[in-house]
């Protein structure tokens, strides 16, 4: 047999020679001297890549592909499909995982309680397990390591006084395992985000009425029992007003300072102005070609009201008291719908403007975004709303409430909001903070709320949305393959994560999902005994994934190149070797 016959599968083999019509092709000898004229063939190569991954002809190979033949081995031989090892230390559901920047470790959360940390050497083992019980909380959700990998945040659900539940935020340092902060953070499912190497971000909720709230984001210093008391440790960077039972979840920060270098551009026109011409591109650029498309505004932050012939707020907020009081409102509002009008007619005038300019125009620039869910219509997640982080915001110096504020910049503007038309169940960040990808579950399409308390009925099927956070516009169409069954007073939140070239994902159908980020296409389905929570690419190696899930295990996956190389450089057993030797002699 020819050793130098490239591996791969023989339903690959066997679409090839089904394209060659060579059928009365016997001999292994002749097989593979037709592979090796197949191999040089790129036009039936590129012809195979389209049909055997079904991928539309319009769209181009990879830029980073010198052949269509690496195309088609890339796509087979390098996607983290083989189960190498369950770690089943956990004696509950596991909810999330996240690698450290080195790829060196990794965190693990549980409803068991327990902060895990692993070492991933050849074989993954365990190497510290922080139990949270003593400090009141229900189980550890979250887990985040800041930029040097010296401190790992912890978010859980802690239980307060009558059994109340919040959320907390522990900080711990990976030196010596020792707790050295916790912050209060509501509600729970903020989760908390760190924002440089030593300041995090923190939710609080506080209740205006039943429907109406103001959420407000805290920046913490992680050494808080270290510090100095003449030094702050928290800061007040955002106030916000909720409208419909709305809060704010989920935060997140993107750096802007790689826009103008990604990994990976998902739009194919853009890829070959890219590397036809000049590798800096623009994707905001004002071309004959992006003129001629309709430009859609960037959707406000606050919802503006009707102009009432230009009549102050406070002046509306008098008339529609005198307008009910006097029975001219017809027809009669609601407790609820009145609670509404009410607070959107004080914030109309109580809102500090959003930031002129969101798009970074310098490709160096310091600036980040704060990304979270948030809402408008319902307490159901289905907005994602952004706001620009400033330099001198990034530091707890200066007053703890933040910049002084006139009396009618009681609330702060969000910069930019996308509707998603669904409830929101994950978000995560491209490895250069390009492109925000988005798991969600979609309404009906013309579903009218009308009691925000009951929201729609939201869709099996999960969406994965992709954003271009440099034009704030959807590029691609939405990925698919992963559901979930859960009603949407129950949902919960499924972690995906991404690589330089893929797109992972959980699902409450028992599988994990990877999909090829420049083809659109899904490539495996990872089996698992019960929902898949959470998974992890390591950062530094995309052929190593993780899955965490509700059976209580973390999956190992390495593609098969990568089985191939750990294989070959396993250490042989001599005594077995010597022993078959030995026994060949006689």
């Amino acid at each position: 047999m020819d050793t130098g016959c490239p591996r791969l599968p023989d339903t690959v083999l066997f679409e090839i020679f089904l394209y060659l019509d060579h059928a009365d092709v016997l001999s292994v000898g002749l097989v593979c001297q037709q592979w090796r004229a197949v191999a040089r063939d790129e036009f039936l190569w590129k012809e195979l890549f389209y049909r055997y991954y079904r991928v539309s002809r319009d769209v181009p190979r990879h830029p980073g592909a010198v052949s269509w033949y690496d195309e088609f081995q890339r796509l087979y031989d390098t996607i983290p499909c083989v189960e190498v090892q369950a770690l089943k230390e956990h004696n509950d559901q596991v909810l999330h995982l996240s690698f450290s920047h080195s790829g060196c470790l990794f965190a693990s959360c549980s409803k068991d309680c327990t902060v895990k940390i692993w070492s991933n050497e050849l074989d993954i083992s365990l190497q510290h397990s922080s139990n949270m019980r003593p400090y009141n909380w229900s189980y550890t959700q979250f887990s985040q390591f800041n930029s040097d990998d010296s401190l790992l945040l912890v978010s859980g659900v802690f239980v307060g006084p009558h059994n109340s539940s919040s959320g907390e935020i522990a900080v711990i340092s990976m030196e010596n395992f020792t707790l050295l902060s916790r912050v209060r953070n509501k509600p729970y499912d903020v989760f908390g985000c760190w924002l440089n190497e030593t300041n995090l971000i923190s939710g609080n909720l506080h209740r205006i009425g039943r429907i109406t709230s103001c959420s407000v984001l805290w920046l913490n210093n992680a050494f808080q029992g270290i510090e100095s008391e003449n030094v702050n440790v928290v800061k007040r960077l955002f106030k916000i007003q909720n409208l419909n039972a709305s809060t704010i979840r989920t935060v997140m920060v993107a750096d802007c300072s790689r826009y103008d270098s990604p990994d990976l551009l998902l739009d194919y026109e853009e890829q070959l102005a890219a590397s036809s011409s000049c590798p800096v591109f623009d994707l905001g650029s004002d071309s004959e070609e992006e003129e001629a498309k309709p430009k859609l505004p960037l959707e406000p932050a606050v919802q503006e009201l009707p102009d009432a012939g230009g009549v102050p707020a406070e002046h509306g907020l008098q008339q529609l008291f005198d307008d009910i009081m006097e029975g001219r409102m017809r027809p009669a509002m609601t407790e609820t719908e009145l609670e509404t009008k009410v607070a959107e007619l004080f914030v109309r005038n109580r809102t500090k403007p959003p930031e002129p300019n969101l798009l970074p125009t310098d490709s160096n620039s310091k600036t980040k975004y704060l990304i979270f869910t948030t809402g408008c219509l319902t307490y159901s997640p289905h907005q994602i709303g952004i706001k620009r982080i400033l330099p001198h915001q990034m530091t707890t110096a200066g007053p703890v409430l933040g910049e002084e504020r006139r009396s009618d910049e009681f609330f702060d503007s969000l910069d930019h909001v996308i509707d998603i038309h669904g409830h929101i169940i994950g978000m995560g960040l491209s490895p250069d903070h390009r492109y925000l990808y988005v798991n969600s579950r979609a309404w009906p399409r013309d579903c009218v709320i009308s009691d925000p308390m009951q929201p729609p009925p939201i869709a099996e099927e999960i969406d994965l949305h992709v954003f271009d956070l440099k034009t704030m516009k959807e590029v691609k169409r939405a990925l698919r393959a992963h559901r979930a069954y859960t009603p949407n007073e129950e949902c919960f939140f499924i972690f995906l994560d991404v690589s330089r070239d893929f797109v992972a994902s959980g699902a409450e159908d028992r599988h994990g999902y990877i999909w090829d980020r420049h083809y659109n296409i899904c490539l495996a389905k990872l089996q698992h005994d019960n929902v898949v929570n959470s998974v992890a690419f390591s950062p530094v190696e995309q052929e190593l994934l993780l899955t965490a899930s509700d059976d209580t295990t973390i999956k190992v996956w390495r593609s098969p190149r990568a089985v191939r190389i750990r294989q070959a450089r396993r250490p042989r057993p001599r005594k077995l070797l010597f022993s078959w030797l030995m026994n060949q002699k006689s």
